[in-house]
């Protein structure tokens, strides 16, 4: 699915709310909108770190209120990859 600089924008601009930190207004439904916001929030997650699920958690919870739906589609839209017994999580190289 492709996606111009501009129409990832708008839908940053619609969906996102940044003030204090990266916060989504609400997750969206159709599937490019899901793919640019999924995009952005994994962007909150350094390159190369591996995370404990406590810390994926607090990085979403402060993204949105459903941050296990987030974290979910992360690993299903393969954003970020998660050791099989859910330690260790990482973004997806």
């Amino acid at each position: 699915m492709v996606t111009t600089v501009e129409e990832a924008r708008a839908i940053e601009l619609r969906l996102i709310v940044e003030d204090s930190g990266l916060k989504l207004v609400r997750f969206p439904k159709k599937e490019k909108e899901k793919l640019v916001i999924l995009k952005r929030i994994a962007a909150e997650f350094a390159a190369g770190n591996e995370y404990s699920e406590p810390e994926v958690n607090a990085i979403l919870r402060r993204v949105y209120d459903d941050y296990v739906t987030i974290r979910r589609y992360l690993i299903e839209y393969r954003f970020m990859d998660r050791e099989p017994d859910g330690s260790r999580y990482r973004l997806h190289t």
